[in-house]
């Protein structure tokens, strides 16, 4: 039950409406950049993440980048780096910071690396569905999207990742038969996987007590479930599914842990190096994309969690266990609010949750 600000990806891509893409902006998996005319100067923007290419959100941002090449006549390319080759997010934001690429799609996790305030979103035991972080989000935004552009970024689009949940391996009853994370208590002796690059998880793991998590770059997780090394994570299902996680998973907590967030972020460098038209096209199309692949991320996370539960053992807190949690919670927000995060912001952010 405990949150984790993972994973995995953020805001995305469609100039189109929130169903699938017009027959005109090309079929699923064509490149409407491919061979552009002879002579014509291509202006490439490089943008990392760690989805898939075929994943829900590498299909909306091959759409994004076919209805781009096609408003500019193949003149603006947006060329993608999958599944973590330009490394985990932090590796990522310096990257864009150097000008090796232009901007990313990421999480809060990554999202706090240039402005560390948007990851109070992530802070445990505060949003367990969609409508309360949405209130909260959008009273922030403003504010949070002022601090990336002070650091040099445009937020293009905020985008969702899914909404977590504990999965483990391993982990069995009294009785010998197949058990799962359900209290705090279940986290002493496994090995808990923990996102290298987050500030709110170690707090987390100190309150609990007792427990040695398994600090990862994301792209390490699958070859660490794989050998053992860990066998507890905390993620989104569309995530698990995706990133090939589920599979080496037996049981999944019921209750959702928290809302795991992300943006589409450019760098204002490239972006300023655009002629206006070009630079319009690129961020008003992100802006829609964002906003055209929340429904689709939230309905397929949903699809997810329905898969997972068919084939894993489903276990669920007690009333005493859920309390445990949420006094749990509390002292981890206390302890965050006290150098991780501005107490205020804390403050204001549980208000806005209704804590």
């Amino acid at each position: 039950m405990l949150r984790r600000t993972l994973v995995m990806l953020a805001a995305s891509a469609a100039l189109l409406a929130p169903s699938a893409a017009r027959a005109e902006d090309g079929k699923e998996g064509e490149d409407l950049c491919k061979d552009p005319p002879e002579g014509l100067k291509v202006e490439t923007v490089k943008i990392g993440t760690l989805a898939p290419a075929q994943s829900p959100w590498g299909k909306v941002f091959t759409t994004w980048h076919n209805a781009v090449c096609k408003k500019t006549d193949k003149a603006l390319d947006i060329r993608f780096y999958w599944n973590g080759q330009q490394g985990d997010e932090g590796s990522m934001v310096d990257k864009m910071k150097s000008g090796q690429l232009d901007g990313a799609a990421i999480t809060a996790v990554g999202l706090s690396k240039i402005y560390k305030p948007i990851l109070v979103l992530q802070m445990p035991g505060l949003f367990r569905d969609w409508p309360t972080l949405d209130k909260a989000r959008d009273a922030l935004k403003g504010e949070f999207e002022g601090g990336l552009t002070a650091a040099g970024f445009t937020l293009a689009g905020w985008g969702d990742v899914g909404l977590a949940h504990t999965m483990s391996y391993g982990l069995k009853d009294k009785d010998g038969n197949t058990s799962g994370v359900v209290s705090p208590e279940d986290f002493k002796g496994q090995k808990p996987y923990m996102w290298t690059d987050d500030s709110v998880m170690p707090v987390v793991f100190q309150v609990i007590g007792g427990v040695t998590p398994t600090p990862l770059s994301v792209p390490m997780v699958l070859p660490n479930l794989t050998n053992g090394n860990v066998n507890i994570v905390t993620v989104p299902s569309l995530v698990a599914q995706q990133l090939q996680w589920a599979s080496k998973l037996d049981a999944i907590n019921s209750n959702v842990s928290g809302a795991a967030i992300g943006a589409l972020v450019l760098t204002n460098q490239r972006l300023g190096s655009l002629s206006p038209e070009f630079k319009a096209i690129l961020v008003d199309t992100g802006a829609k994309a964002g906003a055209a692949l929340t429904k689709r991320i939230r309905d397929a996370d949903d699809a997810a969690y329905e898969k997972l539960k068919a084939s894993k053992k489903v276990v669920t807190p007690t009333a005493e266990q859920i309390e445990t949690w949420r006094k749990l919670f509390v002292d981890v927000r206390k302890r965050l609010g006290q150098g991780v995060f501005p107490k205020e912001l804390v403050d204001r952010v549980e208000k806005l949750a209704g804590q």
